[in-house]
């Protein structure tokens, strides 16, 4: 999935920021690269247009009147793994976790960089891609077990007792990494860099917080902490 200008149809965008400034700038600068955007000035509308519409990835500001971005990302969260993307305001470090345990698969700071935005986005998208759903039924087949979670690499689905574990995008990418390091403890830079697809800029917070929300889905023995090192899966 990218943004091109061929035929196929364009990336679509929900950005949902309440200052009118920012969300015309970030708007006009992401159709420059050929994303087709919808915006919202609030978090009720932004949840309508999204209920409405088919959107590739969701663009939030933390802070909305009526329905923050936070709370916005736990209802969009409810019913869709559609990657989303916080913007918060440098150095508010509480809006950034918050979002992130909301299930916000990253985060830019404001002001925004566009070349920094593009490239999340970019990112973003290919681990979508990458992960997207096969159209047949789930049936759990051979793939690599580890005690009662079964990962099928080739479906790109995952069980756990038997059932399938929906998992967002990131959390797939990052459950991947893991079993294919399996009793290796992989530091919070090395998945930033095969995971998120960035080695600088980058906050491990994000990495944290993301093994936070795979531990409640595939079990909390399974990826153990190193303390001082980062974390593995256990074999």
């Amino acid at each position: 999935m990218a943004a091109t200008s061929g035929p196929s149809a364009p990336v679509t965008v929900l950005l949902v920021e309440d200052d009118e400034v920012i969300r015309k700038t970030v708007g006009m600068a992401l159709e420059r690269y050929g994303y087709a955007v919808t915006s919202a000035g609030d978090g009720l509308t932004g949840l309508e247009l999204f209920r409405d519409g088919r959107h590739d990835l969701l663009l939030l500001d933390v802070m909305l009147p009526g329905l923050d971005g936070i709370g916005l990302c736990r209802r969009v969260r409810e019913s869709s793994l559609v990657p989303i993307l916080m913007m918060s305001a440098r150095g508010d470090s509480l809006d950034v976790v918050s979002g992130l345990e909301a299930g916000a698969d990253d985060y830019v700071a404001k002001p925004v960089d566009t070349a920094v935005l593009v490239a999340r986005i970019r990112s973003l998208l290919r681990r979508a891609t990458f992960s997207a759903a096969a159209e047949e039924p789930p049936k759990p087949g051979a793939g690599l077990i580890f005690g009662d979670l079964t990962i099928d690499t080739d479906g790109l689905e995952v069980f756990r007792d038997g059932e399938q574990v929906a998992l967002a995008p990131t959390e797939l990418r990052l459950l991947l990494e893991f079993a294919a390091n399996p009793g290796i403890v992989l530091d919070r830079q090395t998945l930033l860099r095969n995971v998120w697809d960035y080695g600088w800029d980058g906050d491990s917070r994000v990495v944290d917080l993301c093994v936070q929300r795979l531990r409640k889905k595939i079990g909390a023995e399974r990826i153990e902490t190193v303390r001082g090192f980062g974390y593995k899966l256990r074999r």
